[in-house]
């Protein structure tokens, strides 16, 4: 009888996935990350989150490895505190990728993260920023935001849904930049062909680990190329119907340590690996490892 797949690399968005809705890690997610490491296992923060947001809670978690951060545009150190790699945003591309949208659905709202360890989030007029834990500069007006490079605009409709929005931004901007969703009124434009699989295959690579050793969590649709590229991925039951027809299987909420659940599981099958067992590397590029599920083939539950 084969060995169990087992895995090395633990991927995990951040958002309603490993934090709960008040911005903290419970107790038992903290031990079972905890009890991955002790057998060698790496964990990989994968978030849209840039990378000056995440940096007061890695030091609440002890996180001091790598993590792949702003839908994939930062390769970020957080022991050393300092940017491994980064994609930016061309901001005149940006611009008229705005422009483009509003062509189709009129007025929307903008922001943008700027490039960098200590970069900004910057906000114009209107905008209202859907997580207010996380910290932004309220600028006089559109202009201000393309004054320094980037690694993303974030939009918002008065009263388009984000599904609806999201939609009507791929149809109209085209090959000018990637458009995806990452959280309740979060549509974003991030540099074109850059998504979380290639933050987190250019991860694996550096770590020495590849597609097969990974498992991965989330719960929005931002998180499909990812669960597309990794071995295993699992939605948490708060997740958007987009990703749980993506995930190979279902576990509970984010509120309930979904996350924990499953760990807990792997550990106590045998299913969590000290190294990696092939010497291939993960491309950057790499993905569609296989299809997305057909619309009406629901995930396993555990």
């Amino acid at each position: 009888m084969a060995a169990p797949h087992a895995y090395a690399l633990i991927a995990t968005d951040l958002d309603g996935t490993l934090l709960r809705g008040d911005d903290t890690v419970s107790d038992r997610s903290r031990r079972a990350l905890a009890a991955i490491r002790e057998e060698g296992a790496r964990h990989l923060v994968v978030t849209g989150r840039p990378a000056p947001r995440v940096r007061p809670l890695f030091d609440d978690l002890g996180y001091d490895g790598l993590a792949v951060c702003g839908q994939g545009a930062q390769l970020y150190d957080a022991g050393a505190d300092r940017m491994e790699w980064s994609v930016t945003l061309d901001r005149e591309l940006a611009e008229a990728a705005l422009g483009k949208v509003e062509a189709e659905v009129g007025q929307v709202y903008a922001a943008v993260d700027q490039d960098g360890v200590d970069g900004l989030t910057l906000i114009e007029p209107g905008y209202e920023m859907p997580h207010p834990t996380l910290p932004a500069v309220r600028v006089p007006g559109r202009g201000v935001l393309w004054e320094a490079p980037i690694s993303k605009v974030l939009l918002r409709h008065p009263t388009l849904a984000d599904d609806e929005l999201a939609a009507v931004a791929r149809g109209a901007v085209g090959s000018l930049a990637t458009v995806t969703m990452s959280g309740p009124g979060t549509v974003e434009l991030q540099p074109c062909g850059v998504t979380k699989a290639t933050g987190l295959a250019l991860a694996a690579e550096r770590l020495g680990l590849t597609a097969d050793d990974t498992v991965a969590f989330g719960d929005m649709p931002n998180d499909i190329p990812m669960f597309m590229w990794a071995a295993h991925g699992v939605a948490m039951a708060n997740a958007h119907d987009e990703l749980k027809l993506a995930a190979d299987e279902l576990t509970l909420s984010n509120e309930h340590d979904g996350i924990a659940v499953v760990l807990e599981r792997l550990l106590r099958d045998g299913r969590i690996a000290a190294s990696p067992r092939s010497a291939g590397s993960a491309s950057p590029t790499s993905g569609g490892r296989r299809p997305l599920r057909r619309p009406g083939t629901p995930p396993r539950s555990r």
